[in-house]
């Protein structure tokens, strides 16, 4: 498959992680009496992974996350001349998300666009916690995600269930980082609604970028420790 194929199909995957997570975050997690709250846009995001991962997995690997991409390129799972159409194409597919999310929302007659879905810490992380703790929420998170990516995609795994268990450890780590920072663990997720935001969210942004490609990397470091061979690429897995 043209990387120019791969890549546009990870834009495809990209936005609609952005626009069913963060649509869902923006415009059901609190809609009166209905709302689906923490729990609803855990789901959300999990799901979109998932169905994408069976959608286009065997296309290119369903990265959708450009530290994803990175923790498979220290994991030797990923080539790394390939990485940069792959991390344009992420950003660029969770922007045109945003986008579309954007106009949806501003079609409802007084909306206030708020923190449109923005990863934050300090004053902008939704339960207040500290620079230190979200940092160390998204490295740790991102760090298990991609343990779980490895894992799930590994020659000697469960075959045919990889989708299952990388959408529902996303699930999973929502759960436990929505409070903290509103979760990025994707650099492509957290730029798209900080576009739109821009001030304190530009500004912050940098941590959502810093913090899950250190987690990943690592994550690819201590995952070569169980390999015994070397293993396909996770298109190549998907595909099988």
């Amino acid at each position: 498959m043209p990387l120019l194929k791969r890549a546009f199909a990870e834009f495809i995957g990209t936005f609609w992680l952005v626009f069913g997570g963060c649509g869902s975050a923006v415009l059901a997690a609190a809609f009166p009496g209905l709302g689906i709250g923490f729990v609803g846009v855990s789901l959300a995001f999990g799901l979109t992974v998932l169905t994408m991962a069976f959608a286009i997995g065997h296309v290119s690997g369903c990265h959708l996350n450009p530290a994803v991409s990175v923790g498979l390129v220290v994991g030797k799972r990923f080539q790394i001349s390939e990485l940069p159409a792959y991390v344009v194409a992420q950003v660029l597919g969770g922007i045109a998300g945003s986008g579309v999310l954007y106009t949806i929302a501003m079609g409802k007659a007084g909306f206030d666009l708020g923190g449109f879905a923005a990863n934050g810490y300090g004053l902008h992380s939704p339960g207040g916690y500290s620079l230190a703790a979200c940092l160390t929420a998204e490295v740790v998170l991102t760090f298990m995600f991609l343990m779980i990516i490895l894992g799930a995609t590994d020659t000697r795994a469960p075959k045919g269930f990889a989708p299952i268990a990388i959408g529902l450890g996303l699930t999973l780590i929502h759960l436990i980082g929505i409070p903290v920072t509103n979760l990025s663990v994707n650099p492509a997720r957290s730029t798209a609604p900080a576009i739109f935001v821009g001030g304190w969210a530009l500004q912050q942004l940098w941590l959502f970028w810093v913090a899950p490609i250190v987690g990943a990397a690592i994550a690819g470091v201590v995952y070569s420790v169980f390999a015994t061979e070397p293993e396909p690429s996770v298109r190549e897995k998907m595909a099988a």
